[in-house]
């Protein structure tokens, strides 16, 4: 190899520059040393010039090319030979690199060296191709010659930098750099790649952009790095470069590090760059960026408003792109979303601007949304709903059907929360974009084959999806759809099924809706054309007319047709035309089945003197209305088993008793609708009398028959329903009289209810009349016996009171058999059945109203606006039910605690706290019966009604606080004073709990985690606020939770159960969760439960205690996981409070705390050893770096938690129940545990400098250790099995923490303090077991008795490694 001189960077930059220096003084006006004739050939007998000739390169000189006789890997070969083989090898390199520099001072010779070589052809030379490299090119390719060659270049370039181009267009500067692009291998790159830096930092900004941008193409693959870093560098320096360096950045292979801080340095730049560069700054950020940076990027940006289009974009695409992260970017969305920096704007925008990109990733997007929409946030499941809805909206055809058969998977799964939200986007879509979604309508039909597991209003929004596609106007092309619906819907209504039958008439009421919706407010019509044509009115009465004689021979049916009626007037707009044909029909109807004239009193064989009961209004003789209810009842319950018939029943068809709330309700919404919430037209139900008969009969009441005795509940359960839905229907009216009636009704209820649970109590075997008639009562609830009923003759309408029209009816009887009706009921097997599980029910239970849930008619939620009721004028009726005076009434305690728990039940169905799935295949039981209407309306409606009544609940929960401390007063603090035991003072404390219940179950809602709802919460904390400083407004949210902490805090000294201080302390929780800065809160929480558990509660009357333990329990635990010190708690209960009351008869309590008993020291001591173990094993272990002080703070720790632990243990020497000795297996093995893992190896480093503190610390740790020991073997000698499956994981952790405390001590050098001998088995009192003598021999190997100067031994029983461990609580009773 040629041995060269290599200069340094200095050096090198100081030649060159120079160079170009001398080149500007003489600019290429250096003449050649010698002229040459023009094409003859150059006649030199340098080694140069003879040993190219001999390889086969002739030179040529003036401006014709050098010619080539051979190969070009021919020409390389020859010459490396020729130079390798020379005898003066390797000085003739230098010889051979001589001859090159002189040849090439001639500028035309340098010139034809570096152009191409002209190929000779004839016949003894290969073919070849018709390019030639240069000369200095096939130079440069033979490695020996490489470094010389490169040095010649860079030496010769300077001459030609500032050289304008010739008049043949050559630079010489980019002809000499081109020699090095592109070469098979470079011999010494590195040095290459400082010659060409160097170069660039001198040449002039023209030739530099040339340079920079021929960098890759000549450098390897190894000086990517070092080479990116020094253009980074000079990019700072020139930004005039920044185009072509950013252009060679983007091609060369560089670190994530590097290409971030240029990025960062070129971004900082944007703002000031010209357009023209613009693109390619662009194009760099981009490529620069990785998957991994752009998703970190848009998780770091924190607000809504910083979010571009672009952001949404970009996880779109990269979610398409990139496999590996489709779960990180699910993550980051899904945080996004909770967020809310993903709205619905931005998403909109993003398909809007964006969707000939998205269109192309159709399939990653439904794959995204298809995930989103199997979340348990309602918000995610909203935007992925919104993915399916604009995919639909912007895609095409393809995609579009994509969309539709995705959104009916959905569907079909069986998931309740994905049907919802796929029938939701159907909904949106059909309205959106009716015309793409009939071509799909084929895909959507489909879901009719998996209706048996869909609930009622899923049916109700299938079936309005298929009739919109139907019966829209603006197309006739979907005449076979609608075909296909009258088809379903006939099908389903003479369905011998009789579940198919229910959802047949959902299906026609649905369709009907659609078919008479009013059209006449829509924007996008002109004036008539939105009104029914008669044709339509006809269709649309004949669909009713067949839904009702295919429901008429069942109550069910009937009753399901009348509700979903009613649902629809009440939730859509219909035509007028269908209006009024409704309100005539539904009107007559009504009168005819359920109404009679105060003089037409029923005669006839009754089992009971009927009497006309319950009316507001003193009416003559025979003026007024009545509604029929027992002789209807009558007829049901004893005709069919062959009774004879009145005289009056003889002449008219009779109609089912269940019907008479459904069909009312029907009746109101209709006349509701007509005229604007008017119901004058029927006030006269709300003050009517109903025909009963005496509902208390006394002592009679045990005397009557099984069947008497059903029919009187069966009658009092239709007459609250009827009382129920009155009150439903004129809850809202204005008018004080029309208040105080409703009221009376409200008294009514309340009555009836508690006459109701007599009655119940000496009839266990009943079952109700139904009284929700959809899909979940068929299959939860008995069905009731079959009803008689019949069609019912239009009459005319008369008004306020029914007039008879010719004299009487004239109708023929027409009574269903049992066999006439059994098609459309339940077989009498499965009614049996059912029958059977009820009766079981109720055997077991106490008669409860709460048990008879299902078959009460259910309260709307404007019903609660009773709650707002000031002083209201009502009349005071007499005993013959006549007005005797008038007076101002309010709502009472017990109306009061009728309407909090209607409205608690109905926030615990709807106002979720956290998200639950549903487990698959899992019923969803009778959670949802009785709450259909409730069901019709979202979450967020719910909370937004609670919210307006905030301030009504707040005045009665201030009076009922008012009520508590007066009564404290006059009893002088006495808890068990007069007054305790009243039925007011329980009536006033369920209503103080109910209050508290609602207010928690509203704050506690999941749905406030939702932007959405943020300024919902506002109203609602700010409601609170204005309680305590009117008047004030514009409050931060902060400012707000503080307030309403405090507010709600001040109930806390009329609290009257511990039921609720339980749930204050759980309300006040929830509102410290929101809160940003909780800790002063905290203790205040920390403080009241303190205070509950050292307040003295009143007794029940038949129980020992009452306080429940689960209330106790939890009260207990916010107490320790609130206060600031949960060790100091703990020493406080144990150390003070349980002597206390050890010292104590069994029957007293704990002085300090009295809800500390013998009966509830079990809960006390489980929550306490919970709350230890849970305590420790949080504290970190610490490690031997950490300073001296922070030892010593958790040597201190560990001394006070140890301390606990042997106070608890030691307890078991007196309270030796059963669920102690089961809590103390449990938690203290996994006490031991925490302890070897989190304090063992803070003893390592700790024992030297503070060797007496941990010796002190292991012999008190010893002395609770060795009693553990002894309940293992208290466990054995019992035979407990509950206990001793506890013991082998117990005994091998003690084992273990002998190993590792002999270890410590050896470790520190300190052996001496150990030592082992024999333990005994012994039992709680530390008897020896004398049983285990015999086995001595083989305890002598096994255990010893273990000290540090003390510590534990080891045990009989070693647990195996593989033993799983079982941490039931089955047994964590409180028997003793």
């Amino acid at each position: 190899m040629i041995s060269k001189r290599k200069l340094s960077v200095s050096e090198n930059k100081e030649s060159l520059t120079e160079d170009a220096s001398e080149a500007r003084k003489q600019p290429l006006s250096k003449k050649t040393k010698k002229s040459h004739v023009h094409n003859e050939v150059e006649e030199n007998d340098n080694v140069f010039v003879k040993f190219l000739k001999a390889s086969g390169i002739t030179l040529k000189t003036g401006e014709s090319q050098n010619q080539l006789a051979v190969d070009q890997i021919v020409f390389q070969k020859k010459l490396f030979q020729t130079l390798r083989k020379h005898p003066s090898y390797p000085t003739i390199i230098e010889e051979f690199v001589s001859g090159l520099e002189s040849y090439i001072e001639d500028q035309d010779s340098f010139r034809n060296c570096l152009l191409s070589c002209e190929r000779v052809q004839d016949e003894e030379t290969s073919t070849g191709t018709s390019y030639c490299k240069s000369l200095i090119k096939l130079l440069l390719g033979i490695d020996t010659l490489q470094p010389a060659i490169i040095k010649v270049l860079f030496e010769k370039l300077p001459e030609f930098l500032f050289e304008k181009v010739n008049s043949d267009g050559i630079s010489m500067p980019r002809l000499i750099i081109n020699q090095l692009k592109w070469l098979d291998r470079v011999v010494d790159s590195k040095d290459l790649t400082t010659k060409i830096m160097q170069l660039i930092s001198v040449a002039p900004l023209c030739l530099q952009h040339d340079f920079v941008i021929s960098l890759p193409e000549i450098l390897g693959d190894s000086q990517h790095a070092d080479v990116g870093k020094e253009l980074s560098d000079l990019l700072t320096e020139n930004t005039l470069l920044t185009v072509p360096i950013l252009d060679v950045l983007s091609s060369l292979q560089l670190e994530s590090k590097l290409l971030t801080k240029v990025r960062q340095l070129v971004m900082g730049k944007l703002s000031s760059v010209s357009l023209d560069d613009l693109p390619v700054i662009i194009k760099f950020i981009l490529h620069s960026v990785t998957p991994t940076d752009a998703l970190e990027a848009i998780e770091r940006t924190p607000s809504e408003a910083e979010h571009k289009i672009f952001d949404l974009a970009m996880l779109l695409i990269i979610y398409s792109t990139n496999t590996q992260t489709k779960k990180y970017i699910e993550r980051v969305l899904r945080n996004k979303i909770r967020s809310g920096c993903f709205e619905e704007d931005l998403l909109q925008g993003t398909f809007y601007i964006h969707y000939l990109v998205l269109k192309d990733i159709c399939p990653s997007i439904l794959s995204l949304a298809q995930s989103l929409l199997n979340s348990l946030d309602q918000s995610i499941i909203l935007f992925g709903s919104l993915l399916y809805r604009y995919s639909f909206m912007f895609f095409d055809t393809y995609c579009q059907q994509e969309v539709i058969g995705a959104l009916v998977t959905h569907v079909c799964s069986g998931n309740e929360v994905e049907v919802d939200a796929a029938l939701d986007v159907l909904l949106e879509l059909v309205v959106v974009s009716p015309s793409a979604m009939r071509l799909n309508a084929v895909f959507v039909k489909g879901i009719l084959d998996y209706l048996d597991n869909m609930s009622p209003q899923q049916i109700r929004k299938l079936f309005c999806v298929l009739s919109t596609l139907a019966f829209s106007k603006e197309h006739e092309a979907n005449s076979h759809i609608q075909d296909d619906m009258h088809l379903v819907i006939r099908k389903q209504l003479s369905s011998t099924v009789f579940k198919y039958k229910l959802i047949g008439i959902i299906g026609a009421v649905t369709m009907a809706g659609v078919m008479a919706a009013d059209r006449s407010r829509s924007s996008n019509l002109t004036p008539g054309s939105g009104e029914l044509s008669s044709e339509q009115c006809t269709q649309v009465t004949s669909l009713l007319q067949l839904v009702h004689s295919c429901s008429e021979q069942s109550p069910q049916a009937s009753g399901l047709y009348y509700d979903e009626f009613a649902n629809l007037i009440h939730g859509r707009r219909l035509a007028p035309e269908v209006l009024e044909w409704l309100g005539q029909t539904i009107f007559n109807d009504f009168q005819d089945a359920f109404v009679l004239d105060a003089c037409d009193v029923p005669e006839g064989d009754y089992p009971f003197p009927v009497k006309a009961l319950y009316g507001l209004e003193d009416y003559d003789s025979c003026d007024g209305i009545v509604i029929n209810l027992l002789p209807l009842l009558f007829s049901q319950d004893f005709v069919k088993d062959g009774s004879t018939r009145t005289s009056q029943e003889s002449d008219q068809k009779l109609v089912s008793p269940l019907c008479l709330a459904p069909y009312f309700r029907l009746l109101r919404l209709c006349v509701d609708r007509q005229h604007n919430g008017n119901l004058e037209e029927i006030d006269g139900l709300l003050d009517c009398p109903i025909f009963l008969t005496d509902l208390e009969p006394g002592e009679r009441l045990q005397s009557m028959s099984v069947k008497e005795r059903s029919f009187l509940c069966s009658l009092i359960f239709l007459t609250l329903n009827w009382f129920r839905e009155v009150v439903n229907a004129f809850c809202r009216q204005k008018l004080p009289e029309m208040k105080g009636k409703v009221l009376t009704r409200l008294k009514h209820i309340v009555e009836l209810q508690q006459l109701l649970e007599k009655h119940l109590a000496v009839t266990p075997d009943y079952v109700p009349p139904l009284a929700n008639f959809d899909l979940e009562t068929l299959e939860e609830t008995p069905h009731t016996s079959t009803a008689v009923s019949a069609k019912i003759r239009m009459k005319g309408k008369t008004g306020g009171k029914k007039r008879k029209a010719d004299g009487g009816k004239t109708s023929s009887p027409d009574v269903l058999s049992k066999d006439d009706n059994s098609e459309c009921d339940p077989t009498l097997a499965e009614r049996s059945q059912q029958e059977k599980e009820f009766r079981g029910k109720e055997e077991k239970t106490s008669v409860s109203l709460q048990n008879y849930h299902a078959f009460f008619r259910e309260m709307d939620i404007e019903v609660f606006s009773i709650l707002r009721c000031g002083l209201v004028t009502k009349f005071i009726l007499d005993t013959e039910m006549h007005t005797e005076a008038a007076e101002v009434v309010q709502l009472q305690p017990p109306e009061l605690l009728f309407l909090l728990e209607d409205l608690t039940q109905k926030l615990d169905n709807m106002l979720t706290p956290v998200a639950r799935r549903v487990p698959f295949l899992k019923s969803k039981g009778n959670r949802n019966i009785g709450f259909s209407h409730l069901h019709q309306r979202s979450a967020s409606e719910i909370a937004f009604r609670v919210v307006q009544l905030l301030n009504p609940m707040c005045n009665h929960l201030e009076n009922i606080h008012n009520y508590f401390q007066c009564l404290t007063a006059e009893n002088h603090g006495v808890v068990d004073g007069p007054g305790i035991k009243g039925q007011e003072y329980h009536t006033m404390s369920s209503c103080y709990l109910r209050l508290l219940q609602i207010f928690h179950g509203l704050f506690a809602w999941s749905g406030f985690c939702q932007l959405q709802n943020n300024n919902l919460l506002y109203s609602a904390l700010g409601i609170l606020t204005s309680r305590l400083k009117p008047g004030e407004r514009d409050q931060s949210m902060e400012e707000l939770l503080r307030q309403s902490f405090h507010y709600l805090q001040n109930f806390h000294a009329s609290i009257p159960s511990f039921q609720c201080a339980l749930y204050l302390l759980r309300l006040l929780m929830v509102i410290l969760e929101k809160s940003a800065a909780p800790a002063e809160n905290k203790r205040q929480i920390a403080s009241l439960a303190k205070q509950f558990l050292c307040r003295v509660w009143p007794s029940g009357e038949k129980e020992r205690s009452s306080i429940p333990n689960d209330q106790l329990q939890a009260l207990l635990g916010i107490y320790l996981e609130h206060t600031d010190s949960v060790l100091k708690a703990i020493e406080e209960i144990a150390g003070v409070g349980v002597p206390e009351l050890i010292n104590s008869p069994k029957e007293a309590s704990s002085s300090t705390f009295p809800t500390l008993t013998w009966t509830t020291f079990v809960i006390f001591f489980r929550v306490m050893m919970a709350e230890l173990e849970k305590t420790v094993k949080g504290l970190q272990a610490g490690t031997a770096a950490d300073s001296q002080q922070i030892h010593e703070e958790k040597l201190l720790y560990w001394n006070m938690a140890v301390r606990d632990f042997s106070i608890l243990i030691n307890l078991i020497k007196v309270f030796d129940s059963r669920p102690v000795l089961f809590a103390c297996l449990k938690y203290g093995r996994l006490f031991v545990e925490a302890f070897l893992k989190q304090c063992m190896p803070l003893l390592d480093f700790s024992f030297r400098k503070h060797r007496e503190d941990v010796l002190s610390l292991l012999e008190t740790f010893q002395l609770s250790t060795r009693l553990l020991h002894h309940l293992c073997g208290h466990s054995k000698i019992h035979q407990d099995t509950k206990l001793t499956k506890h013991v082998p994981l117990l005994k091998k952790t003690l084992e273990l923490l002998v190993c590792r405390v002999k270890a410590m001590l050896i470790l520190n050098n300190c052996r001496e303090a150990f030592w082992l001998g024999n333990l005994k088995n012994r039992d709680l009192q530390g008897e020896e077991i004398i049983s285990q003598n015999s086995q001595e021999s083989t305890a002598n190997e096994s255990e010893g008795d273990t000290s540090f100067q003390g510590a534990e031994g080891g045990e009989e029983d070693k647990a195996s490694d593989g033993e799983k461990e079982r941490e039931s609580d089955e047994d964590e009773s409180d028997d003793d």
